[in-house]
């Protein structure tokens, strides 16, 4: 889409701040306002906005893009969301490992180990790794700690929830995450870890890493760190 603007602003409205595009608000495709809950983000949002050139380039808007996410789908199609995420939990990147070779069977444990430990740590339920290809199942206390958990965050903090979970497919990092115990680093460390053992034996560092692999891998860091701003702005993630 050409960019058909020339000023941003925000704009206090009914608790909340709307982006406005030579005075007129920004709604999302199903003409909702796009109400932002406070000031840090309205502004973050808005400098994604501006700093639109010729086209208006909605990968380059990750903020606005969570965002649309929240009020267009989650707010209406919540428990379907959840029940989507919630079916991550057996299938849990963490908890399916290599059986060989030993340095990468090492390194899935040191990136994905202390993520595991976490979850025991904080809802008392150890979560059993396997090297086979059939599915696991957690047990029903374990789904009961995972549901509540899930069941607890409020709007925003389950849109970024939904989409990490999606991006890593992982359940456990995506909580870690939005409770500000995981950061960015941590998610791309732990869901990267064969990718990372394969490009120090091809010496991908010097040579570089596939072009759609890379853009693909660029995508999933851009967008974690849009959810980091995004629970930053809104006070529930320190940074």
């Amino acid at each position: 889409m050409k960019k058909f603007y020339t000023l941003v602003s925000t704009r206090a409205d009914q608790g909340g701040w709307l982006i406005e595009l030579d005075g007129k608000p920004v709604r999302t495709p199903s003409g909702a306002l796009l109400r932002v809950p406070v000031m840090a983000l309205a502004d973050a949002v808005a400098q994604e906005w501006s700093r639109q050139q010729q086209d208006i380039v909605p990968d380059t808007m990750p903020l606005t893009q969570i965002m649309v996410t929240a009020l267009d789908r989650v707010a209406r199609e919540r428990e379907v969301m959840q029940e989507t995420t919630l079916s991550y939990f057996d299938t849990d990147l963490l908890c399916y490992r290599a059986s060989e070779p030993p340095e990468l069977v090492r390194r899935e444990g040191a990136a994905r180990d202390p993520w595991l430990h976490w979850f025991e740590s904080v809802y008392g339920m150890a979560l059993t790794t396997t090297t086979g290809l059939m599915a696991l199942h957690h047990g029903k206390q374990a789904h009961f700690k995972a549901r509540q958990a899930v069941l607890a965050l409020d709007l925003w903090a389950f849109t970024v929830l939904q989409m990490v979970t999606a991006l890593t497919g992982s359940l456990v990092l995506a909580l870690a995450f939005v409770v500000g115990q995981a950061q960015p680093e941590d998610l791309l460390r732990a869901l990267y870890v064969e990718e990372d053992y394969k490009a120090d034996i091809y010496d991908e560092e010097f040579y570089g890493r596939a072009p759609h692999q890379e853009r693909a891998m660029q995508g999933v860091e851009r967008d974690l760190r849009a959810g980091q701003v995004f629970l930053e702005a809104l006070g529930l993630k320190k940074a």
